[in-house]
């Protein structure tokens, strides 16, 4: 694995979703971060590092990397909460820096930390207006889970 040092500077799109806090893994290219508001259990956002505003301008390399880091993220997803399918969305309507919203998916609802997670969205497209009630120690808890798992 290539994980590296968590980049001295983010993005503003990576503020945005809490980074330094919310870095589950950083890699040379990419951080992989825990998407606050938990729309479905272990939701993540994947930021690239480059100043890119539209995915064609990364570089070759960031390409590459993101292979690695896309198989790391379901590895670790899976074994951390079991999820039924997985859902990678380019939006950057709001946030125009290269970030992809990786969401778990789930039939059924799953329980953490005592709490009751659910996928208001599924089985059709995810709704990320309907979010899992969750805080600041919840969070840090799911992320924890997630590092646990990672390879």
């Amino acid at each position: 694995m290539t994980q590296l040092s968590i980049p001295s500077e983010f993005n503003a799109t990576m503020r945005k979703f809490g980074a330094p806090q919310t870095i589950i893994r950083s890699y040379r290219y990419w951080s992989v971060l825990l998407r606050p508001a938990q729309a479905t259990l272990g939701a993540l956002v994947l930021a690239a590092h480059e100043p890119a505003k539209a995915f064609a301008e990364l570089s070759p390399a960031s390409f590459t990397e993101l292979h690695e880091v896309t198989r790391d993220i379901e590895t670790a997803l899976t074994q951390a909460f079991h999820y039924d399918k997985i859902n990678y969305l380019m939006l950057m309507m709001v946030d125009p820096d290269v970030h992809f919203h990786v969401l778990p998916r789930y039939a059924q609802p799953k329980s953490f930390a005592g709490l009751e997670f659910i996928d208001a969205g599924w089985p059709a497209v995810p709704n990320l207006r309907q979010i899992n009630a969750t805080d600041t120690a919840i969070n840090q808890r799911i992320m924890n889970h997630i590092q646990s798992c990672w390879s």
